[in-house]
């Protein structure tokens, strides 16, 4: 099969669309248990990229399960696949140009490895949100660690599957000692030195 895929090489190059928005495109890669702050944080960034011109796309675990992967299940095998579609995803869009942010509780460091390898290491920002399971618990905002901790639901990151945390991650933020309004400026930060 691979033998007839022969990829046709367009004349508008990722170089032109991103002069063309004026910006570098990059992928930002938040990590952490569910209830960390993943999400709230990466809206809150988009909105601030927004607000200064750029060119974004927001990628959310509920929301792309929701539809491109709703064929998979939280299985070991599943979650691999479910990450490594949204990698290829991102890559297009970052050959578009854009500055994509990618929330995914992506517990295994060989699949946001899989990630940086698909974007490429350069394009690739990984920020850890790093809040102790503790408090991810007590938010609970979607009910699911009561459904875990009652058995309701099977492979549950952080209760009966397994979390493996950056070994360096470019960005770490502990949502319990931080305000969403810091981590947003702490991440604009490292996206203005990239963008040099």
């Amino acid at each position: 099969m691979k033998e007839n895929i022969i990829p046709h090489n367009f004349s508008v190059s990722q170089n032109e669309r991103s002069d063309l928005k004026e910006q570098k495109p990059m992928l930002l890669w938040f990590t952490g248990l569910s209830g960390s702050g993943k999400s709230t944080i990466a809206d809150a960034l988009e909105r601030a990229l927004f607000q200064r011109n750029m060119h974004t796309y927001l990628l959310d675990g509920d929301n792309v399960r929701g539809g491109l992967n709703n064929n998979l299940t939280f299985s070991p095998e599943d979650r691999t696949e479910n990450i490594r579609r949204i990698a290829e995803v991102a890559n297009l869009m970052l050959d578009a140009g854009l500055i994509v942010l990618a929330s995914f509780i992506s517990p295994y460091r060989e699949d946001r490895e899989m990630v940086k390898r698909i974007v490429g290491y350069k394009n690739f920002i990984e920020v850890y949100v790093n809040t102790p399971i503790e408090i991810c618990e007590s938010r609970d905002v979607k009910g699911l660690y009561a459904k875990a901790r009652a058995g309701e639901i099977k492979n549950f990151t952080g209760v009966d599957a397994p979390y493996e945390p950056p070994m360096a991650a470019d960005i770490e933020i502990d949502t319990s000692q931080i305000s969403v309004e810091d981590a947003v400026s702490l991440i604009l930060n490292e996206i203005d030195d990239r963008a040099k």
